[in-house]
């Protein structure tokens, strides 16, 4: 399983010109899900995310999590985190999980980041065709992935 974690100062989701969700200052997680995912890897990112400490305390140093900033969270699926890019120009997305497989995995993923942050995260739809839009802050982007944990 791997997430980008961008430190927003807004972010939303537009379904066919749509919005269907929207943050401000928080994180928004692009989250991939790769076959043979498990839950101990939603644990393992979870816990990560809900205590990176990426926002600035009051002397502009990133020692702040998200909780301790009340911020919000938006978790938007995205199984082209797991191309592969070694042979040709074509990416190959053959990594990446089955979807019924992935949404199971992907509902238990926000449900523990709500569990985690005391925060409920908006979100994305899943397998849909989605434009997203963020105003990163800093810009911070963090990649964290659950394979390279040890």
């Amino acid at each position: 399983m791997r997430v980008v974690v961008q430190r927003v100062k807004t972010a939303s989701v537009f379904i066919d010109k749509v919005e269907i969700s929207r943050i401000e200052k928080g994180l928004l997680i692009l989250l991939g899900i790769e076959k043979d995912d498990a839950f101990s890897d939603i644990e393992y990112l979870v816990k990560k995310i809900v205590n990176l400490r990426i926002f600035n305390d009051e002397n502009g140093i990133m020692n702040i999590s998200i909780k301790e900033i009340n911020g919000e969270l938006l978790v938007v699926s995205q199984f082209t985190l797991h191309a592969s890019t070694k042979k040709g120009n074509r990416p190959s997305y053959i990594k990446a999980e089955l979807t019924e497989k992935a949404i199971p995995l992907y509902e238990a993923f926000i449900n523990q980041l709500q569990i985690e942050s005391g925060i409920k995260p908006l979100t994305g739809r899943f397998g849909a065709m989605m434009d997203v839009s963020l105003v990163n802050d800093g810009p911070v982007t963090i990649i964290i992935d659950s394979r390279t944990k040890e």
